[in-house]
């Protein structure tokens, strides 16, 4: 079962002669808070390491039965500035996310009633350090406290310890003049540390339940990251309940299947209920029902196939990614369409030839990567903590292949990288997985730099194997196994390789809602062309908005590979139109709107602002 990372675990691998204080990431540590070292083990850093923003080009520009009715470049857009986007009676709402500057950042409000002549009519400033991304929602509420339009948006902080986390709510019954209601309001609770600013959150999504109102949020920084607010008096919002939905559902998991944690989410009334449509990383889709936030139930939930189905139709044989993303209903509530985020079309394939077992990583974000079809062999050499104060690293032999293995913990993954790299010597890194109640033998993604092949977070016990050093899973996770690798720094081990091998990007799935069970699945056509890995831009899927009008209908933002168009038939999807822009685009957000009876789509292009369509098709 996959765990969310706690900076508190982080910190009991522990250097002999290493006081407490320079135990500690830069971030507090306590239970249950997710890790600061660079493990992908939350929304947020899917959204912070390489995934937006990867190779430079697009596809040629073309379209197929879309109008684009207008464009509007946004003030102070900048390359990957604009995030999500939200429309609600006649008027846009777009994020202007932290980027690269983390400067101007807030909401832009567009005035669309007319939706050939869009003008920008308000700005909605974010706190100073914080910026809103992929929670932008505005709806209509009506219960005694307050009757009216709201806006909700989400904070991650962007600039050290300036921001501030938790939700923001805003009056937009007058758009163009937006009140701010509540700023920053999230959970505050630190176990056996009092109270804090609250949590950050990388996205939020509000419903009108009646009487009542409710909110639910990502939490960045805990395990248990769906927190539901109530909203009934939006000018006092409250946190009535926290859940670790893998650890109170542990049925949705699956083997091989690490990075679990929640990264969107909507919530529909259907048959009476409040359905909550969770996008869980590597749980899959689950639906749970909310009907009392304080008493939910499991409805149903995804499983991804193996091999993946999607790669299959390209006659490509690999496992399944994960990556639960973004989902929605359709209009009859028949089917769930799911969008599957992958940023990396290639896998890495890893084992220990010594003892002929398979070891559990992937390639880290930001280091080399393996050439498709590349092996890489080498011994292992234990490298240790490879932290500062912690024992050096010794210098590999520059005559061989060597591979520094690393131990999880106490510093970040490119503070060890670029230890092994400053001893000199190495091929590779292959990091393990520290001790802890959601780490040993856990597999992570790793959002790391560095100018060396690096490869992780391995499982803690294909870690000791590499040393044939005994392991207890067991002893791990209750405290009592080794804190360290019984091994002095510098003993080598096993010979480990490694090898690419290309597996394709992010696509769409088609599930029966009721059952969860796999329909079909859809990608651009050049997903799963090796010839399209490089040079064209991301070619990832990004969200989904299912059509207001037509249960068959669904819109798609894809990154560089634009706006898509599909539609469901006999159980199928089938792409029905299609539009990339002169010169490319880089979609984030889509939300479908209607106008004098006709159905149009606002789409958020990260580099330049929005976009409007309109499907012509039959």
């Amino acid at each position: 079962m996959g765990h969310k990372a706690s900076r508190l675990a982080a910190a009991t691998v522990i250097a002999v002669g290493t006081s407490l204080a320079a135990l500690v990431p830069s971030a507090a540590a306590h239970d249950g808070a997710t890790s600061s070292d660079g493990a992908i083990d939350h929304a947020k850093i899917t959204h912070n390491h390489h995934q937006h923003g990867g190779d430079h080009g697009h596809l040629p520009a073309s379209s197929e039965d879309v109008e684009l009715v207008s464009k509007l470049a946004l003030k102070n857009a900048e390359p990957e500035k604009i995030a999500d986007v939200g429309v609600h009676k006649g008027y846009a709402y777009l994020a202007a996310w932290g980027g690269a500057t983390c400067k101007y950042n807030g909401v832009h409000v567009v005035d669309i009633k007319n939706p050939a002549q869009p003008k920008e009519v308000s700005f909605i400033v974010a706190k100073e350090g914080s910026a809103p991304g992929e929670g932008i929602q505005a709806l209509s509420v009506g219960t005694p406290a307050f009757t009216g339009d709201l806006l909700v948006t989400n904070n991650e902080v962007c600039k050290g310890h300036t921001g501030v986390g938790g939700l923001n709510i805003y009056d937009v019954t007058d758009a163009a003049h937006p009140t701010p209601l509540a700023v920053g309001i999230g959970d505050e609770t630190v176990a056996g540390m009092g109270k804090k600013d609250a949590n950050e959150i990388h996205s939020v999504f509000a419903w009108d339940a009646g009487n009542k109102a409710y909110a639910v949020i990502v939490d960045n920084e805990e395990g248990p990251d769906v927190d539901i607010l109530d909203i009934t008096n939006p000018k006092k919002p409250k946190v009535i309940a926290e859940y670790d939905i893998d650890e109170k559902f542990p049925g949705i998991t699956q083997p091989g299947l690490d990075e679990i944690f929640l990264h969107d989410m909507v919530v529909k009334e259907i048959g009476g209920r409040q359905v909550m449509l969770l996008s869980y990383w590597d749980g899959g889709y689950v639906q749970i029902d909310v009907t009392d936030p304080l008493n939910i139930s499991l409805l149903a939930d995804s499983t991804f196939a193996d091999p993946d189905p999607e790669a299959a139709e390209s006659g490509l044989s690999v496992r399944p990614e994960g990556n639960a993303h973004q989902a929605e209903f359709t209009l009859d509530d028949r089917y769930v369409l799911a969008a599957d985020e992958d940023f990396s079309p290639y896998a890495l394939k890893t084992s220990n030839l010594t003892d002929g077992t398979a070891i559990s990583a992937g390639q880290g974000s930001g280091t080399t990567k393996l050439t498709p079809g590349q092996a890489l062999t080498g011994v292992a050499k234990f490298a240790g903590l490879a932290c500062p104060g912690s024992a050096a690293v010794p210098a590999g032999d520059p005559n061989a292949v060597d591979i520094a293995v690393v131990e999880r913990g106490v510093c970040t993954f490119t503070e060890k990288v670029a230890a092994v790299i400053a001893a000199g010597g190495y091929d590779a890194v292959l990091i393990f997985n520290r001790t802890g109640t959601d780490a040993c033998d856990a597999a992570l993604g790793m959002d790391v730099q560095g100018d060396i092949p690096t490869f992780g977070v391995a499982p803690r016990g294909q870690g000791f194997a590499i040393f044939n050093q005994p392991y207890s899973n067991a002893d791990c996770l209750a405290g009592t196994g080794p804190a360290q690798l019984p091994v002095p720094v510098g003993t080598a081990g096993d010979t480990l390789t490694f090898s690419s091998y290309f597996d394709g990007w992010g696509y769409v799935h088609l599930y029966d809602r009721q059952t969860m069970k796999e329909l079909d699945t859809y990608a651009v056509p050049e997903a799963h062309d090796q010839a399209f890995a490089e040079g064209y831009g991301d070619l990832s899927v990004h969200e989904v908005a299912t059509s207001a009008k037509q249960a068959d209908l669904a819109y798609f933002s894809y990154y560089s590979a634009g706006f898509r168009v599909t539609r469901i038939v006999d159980g199928k999807i089938q792409e029905v139109g299609h539009f990339v822009d002169e010169g490319g685009n880089n979609f984030w957000g889509v939300q479908a709107f209607e106008h004098d009876g006709q159905e149009y789509v606002a789409a958020s292009d990260r580099d330049h602002g929005l976009y409007i369509f309109r499907y012509t098709g039959n």
